[in-house]
């Protein structure tokens, strides 16, 4: 009998207290591993959101830092010097008015557009209504950018140049070079150049023209001043003039940093999509001292007050131009985010808000759990540093 007792003693299972307690000790064990999950999913989506907005933003900042060094580049003396020496220059054969705000008006290097209501000491709220860029000329209107960002046209003369080698003076001027070397002139993506440019350290025309290889044939400039190497110091080269603003994507409908390069007529082609997820762009300008800069008052090189663009200038004549011939400094501020949301936590005061340039973003409500990051850089206009 004890024995048969016994043997049901050894074959009894677990009891429902034990069952009971190795389940919460499970549970315990599977929300400590879903927790510890989450929590690493979490702090992975952020890193990835922080990364992608910090790159984003470096890579915008790297395309408007090059561009706008660039500003007043007209060969080996820039526009403001040409126009100081009170000889004519730069020669704008390209039919735009000084000042109008034309594509083609070379006269003026360097301008800006500005968003009303956010210059510093304001605040944005992201997703909000963002007030839109006014005087805008059609030509960018048609581009279309997304309200309340700054806008930014820049105009010079390409880098690289193309020594003159032969020169047909005429009423349209006939320009040769050695065609190997003259394919600079078709870098960076640019197959069929229409804008050119042609100095030498005394003169510089800026005209349209016809490209085939070794040969441009310059449109209504006749080029009979300048001398062909390698007696004199002519360079061809081509010009530029584009325009950066914030735009959407059309392929994902997120804002995106753009350019566009004029289409060597009335207005700007398509623009190019540069930088993803960059939703603001805030720019302030650094003028010269010298109010009315002229052959008699040259500039001094000192930039002693910064202004918004409305603030420089929203003429469209003479007067507006000389005002933007001042500009030696340009201080620029972009808001990037990341592409996805990344489970970002809304800044909950003020203090905390992204800011740049004096302007604050508040979080959209409900949050959009994007991450965002504001980036500032000065850049000193290289070509004009000391009116040299």
């Amino acid at each position: 009998m004890s024995a048969h007792l016994s043997s049901r003693r050894h074959a009894a299972g677990l009891s429902l207290i034990e069952m009971m307690v190795a389940m919460v000790i499970g549970l315990v064990l599977m929300l400590g591993v879903v927790q510890v999950f989450i929590a690493s999913r979490t702090a992975s989506r952020l890193a990835e959101g922080n990364a992608r907005a910090q790159e984003n933003g470096r890579f915008a900042l790297e395309f408007l830092q090059r561009d706008i060094r660039m500003a007043g580049h007209f060969g080996c003396v820039n526009d403001q010097a040409h126009f100081v020496k009170g000889e004519g220059d730069p020669t704008i054969n390209t039919g735009a008015a000084t000042g109008s705000g034309h594509p083609l008006d070379f006269s003026v290097s360097i301008q800006g557009y500005e968003a009303p209501g956010t210059g510093p000491g304001t605040s944005l709220t992201v997703g909000g209504s963002w007030p839109a860029v006014t005087g805008l000329p059609s030509s960018i209107s048609a581009l279309k950018p997304r309200d309340g960002s700054d806008v930014l046209v820049l105009r010079y003369l390409a880098a690289e140049g193309v020594p003159v080698t032969a020169l047909a003076p005429g009423a349209n001027s006939v320009v040769g070079f050695d065609g190997t070397i003259g394919k600079r002139l078709l870098e960076g993506g640019v197959a069929a150049p229409t804008l050119f440019g042609v100095a030498d350290c005394s003169h510089v025309n800026v005209f349209k023209g016809t490209y085939v290889e070794g040969q441009v044939t310059a449109s209504g400039a006749n080029l009979d001043r300048y001398t062909v190497q390698p007696t004199g110091q002519t360079m061809i080269y081509r010009a530029e003039s584009v325009v950066y603003f914030v735009g959407t994507s059309g392929t994902t409908g997120e804002p995106a940093l753009m350019r566009a390069r004029s289409d060597g007529a009335d207005g700007y082609a398509a623009a190019e999509e540069l930088v993803e997820g960059i939703e603001n762009l805030q720019l302030l300008f650094g003028l010269d001292s010298t109010t009315a800069i002229t052959s008699t008052t040259p500039p001094t090189g000192n930039i002693t007050t910064v202004a918004i663009a409305s603030g420089v200038s929203t003429g469209t004549n003479a007067a507006a131009a000389a005002q933007w011939r001042r500009v030696g400094q340009v201080q620029v501020g972009i808001l990037a985010r990341s592409p996805q949301p990344s489970q970002a936590e809304a800044a909950t005061d003020a203090l905390r808000y992204p800011r740049m340039l004096g302007v604050g973003f508040a979080p959209s409500t409900p949050n959009d759990a994007r991450y965002r990051s504001a980036y500032e850089s000065t850049i000193a206009l290289r070509n004009r540093l000391f009116g040299n």
